[in-house]
Formats: structure tokens, sequence, C-alpha cells
């Protein structure tokens, strides 16, 4: 048996994203192994490895789809269920994360975010979050300092383009567009400790890891994440269910 490597990728180097770049995306789900709500969202979903967490999340991966940066990817977890509540007792994370798969919706399909007509609600149905899985839509992606200086950046998903915004019409045409870069800058580090003997010095503490999710425009600042646990379950939408897949896989 041979194996022909003239028709794969050359390699790539680790080089990121530019900060600020536009660029046409396409979401897979990666399976964490742990049931959704839906039937079709059976092991679907990734668990917290934090001990004790209730959190579970949409293990994503986001090509570029085109573009000089076509076939690029980058990560990200979605929470869907746990984690900290707000004051109705919802989680604070799924509500997040609802926002961002409905701009995902709304980019993929072209529809404007205030178009409320039957047409455009029926859309938006999902069978489950499954139904993500594959969606192509336009993306702003950010670099994300790493708060622990021994690990590198990473892109991440800054926010999801909605056809009113002027570079959605520019990506879907394939025009470039300029980055616009969201300069963030790496969050401070821990003071050194102090030059004491051994045993006299305390424990440091662990340093945070990096956040979860990103906030798109318009949504408010993404809090911290919680290990309460939550009484809140991901929906997905009032009304019957559509019997057959999303819009984007069933023009």
């Amino acid at each position: 048996m041979t194996f022909d490597m003239n028709d794969v990728a050359p390699q790539q180097s680790g080089d990121l994203i530019p900060d600020g770049t536009f660029a046409k995306v396409t979401m897979s789900i990666r399976k964490g192994g742990t049931d959704g709500m839906s039937e079709v969202d059976r092991g679907l979903l990734k668990p917290s490895n934090q001990p004790g967490s209730d959190v579970r999340m949409v293990d994503a991966e986001f090509t570029v789809a085109e573009g000089p940066f076509a076939r690029r990817k980058f990560w990200q977890n979605f929470t869907v269920q746990g984690g900290k509540h707000d004051e109705q007792g919802q989680s604070i994370g799924w509500k997040i994360s609802k926002s961002q798969f409905r701009a995902m919706i709304d980019s993929a399909l072209g529809l404007n975010p205030e178009d409320m007509s039957e047409a455009a609600k029926a859309k938006r149905m999902l069978r489950g979050l499954a139904d993500l899985d594959g969606i192509t839509f336009v993306a702003k992606i950010q670099i994300e300092p790493n708060r622990n200086p021994a690990y590198k950046d990473a892109n991440k998903l800054d926010h999801v383009l909605l056809p009113t915004a002027p570079e959605w019409q520019k990506v879907m045409s394939g025009e470039a567009v300029p980055a616009q870069p969201s300069h963030k800058s790496r969050p401070a580090a821990a003071p050194a400790q102090s030059a004491a003997p051994a045993w006299g010095q305390s424990q440091p503490a662990a340093a945070p890891t990096a956040a979860a999710w990103n906030a798109p425009a318009p949504t408010p600042q993404r809090p911290a994440q919680s290990e309460t646990p939550s009484t809140d379950a991901p929906k997905t939408g009032g009304g019957t269910q559509p019997s057959q897949g999303p819009a984007w896989l069933n023009p």
C-alpha cells in the first residue's frame, strides 16, 4: 500500500489569524459524549472539566471558508447548560450562547434581526443544537490574550456579523474588508512571590483560565463562569418543532 502526499494541504504556520479579521466561517460541532435535551443532541454536549461543575457546552470548531485565511481553524466552547444564574434562575451562559446562535442563523440566511415574520421565525426553529453543525456565517475574529503568559494566545469569535452590518455584504460578495483590531491587552500577571524561604511562603493561587465564551454585540459583557447548579435547560424555541433539518442545509 502507498500513500500519496501530493494532494494534501501545505503545512500551516502557527501564526494566528490577525485580530479584527472579517471572514466567512463554517462551524462544526465536536461531540463531547453527553446528551442534550433534544433527541438529535444525543452525545452532543461537552461536560466541564472542573470538579463538581454542572456546565455543559457545545464544543465548536470554526473553519474559515474562503479568502486569504481559508481553511484556517479556531475553537471555542459555548455554555448551554448550568453555570451562573441570573435573578430569574436562568443560566447566564446559555442566554449569551443562545443570542450568538440566533445571530449565526440570521447571518447565514441573510435575515434582518428585526424580521419577526412567520417565515423568518420558522427559519430560526431548530430540532436541537445539532442543527447548527455545518452553519456558515460572517464573523469577526479576534485574538484573545491568554491570562497565563506561559501559554499562547488564541483566535476566538469576536462576534457574529448580521446582515445589517456594512461588512456583512462585502464579505458575502467576496470583497476584501480591512481588519478592525480590538486591541485587547494581555491581563496583568500575578505579582511575583517574595524571596522568603520556602517554609515561610504561602502557596500561590492557581492562575485563572481564559474566558469560556465571548459576548457578541449587542449582548452584555460576558460574566465569569460559576459552578452553581442550574435548573435551566436550553430550549429550541416555542411551538411545533420542525420535522426537517435547518434552513441552511435545506434551501
